[in-house]
């Protein structure tokens, strides 16, 4: 998977936006997901040694069980390792990709 499918992949919720906050140049390949309504990040899209990966929100107890279960979920990097996970797209199965996605956009909406 390139970056700009696996961007799209979580632009396709509604109420998205990429974003590029970091002012830095090194860091300008680093696209951060984000809803609109709040600004809130739900998905964090980079290069890591060559390697594309996406960090995704997630529920602490969610995070430790997808942490053993699959090789290719990880604690996420330079963020909160307890509510933050790193996947690595070209490993993870679509459809559990767009799940985690979907699941951290969730968890970073606006509340009612």
């Amino acid at each position: 998977m390139n970056k700009q499918t696996l961007i799209k992949h979580c632009l396709a919720l509604h109420d998205t936006l990429e974003t590029y906050p970091f002012k830095d140049k090194s860091y300008d390949e680093y696209a951060v997901i984000r809803h609109k309504s709040n600004g809130k990040w739900f998905a964090l899209v980079f290069h890591l040694d060559g390697k594309l990966f996406i960090n995704l929100k997630c529920k602490p107890l969610e995070s430790a069980v997808l942490r053993d279960t699959y090789p290719f979920i990880t604690p996420a990097w330079h963020m909160n390792k307890t509510h933050w996970i790193k996947v690595d797209p070209d490993a993870a199965p679509l459809d559990l990709l767009k799940d985690l996605i979907k699941n951290s956009y969730e968890l970073t909406q606006k509340r009612k």
